[in-house]
């Protein structure tokens, strides 16, 4: 998991704002969502590998997929999760 020093000095790269750890129930319902081959990230591209977690924007518009302990901190990457029904 992201050390908590690390995730404190985590930034949304386009707008900086604060970033949180994505609970469960977010990051299973987007891996089903990646199974079905029906999530998409910021740059239209087909999301095909399973997440082991994720970073939320403060705002709650986009998440940061985590794999092998490590943040993917890219925009285009970034998955968003108006298009995501069942968050909780």
């Amino acid at each position: 998991m992201i050390d908590r020093q690390l995730l404190d000095i985590l930034a949304c790269p386009e707008t900086r704002e604060a970033v949180s750890l994505a609970d469960e129930g977010l990051v299973a319902s987007l891996n089903r969502k990646i199974g079905a081959g029906q999530l998409v990230n910021r740059a239209g591209e087909k999301v095909t590998e399973p997440i082991d977690g994720g970073l939320v924007r403060e705002d709650g518009r986009y998440l940061y997929a985590i794999r092998n302990d490590i943040p993917i901190m890219l925009v285009e990457q970034g998955i968003p999760l108006e298009e995501v029904a069942d968050q909780g």
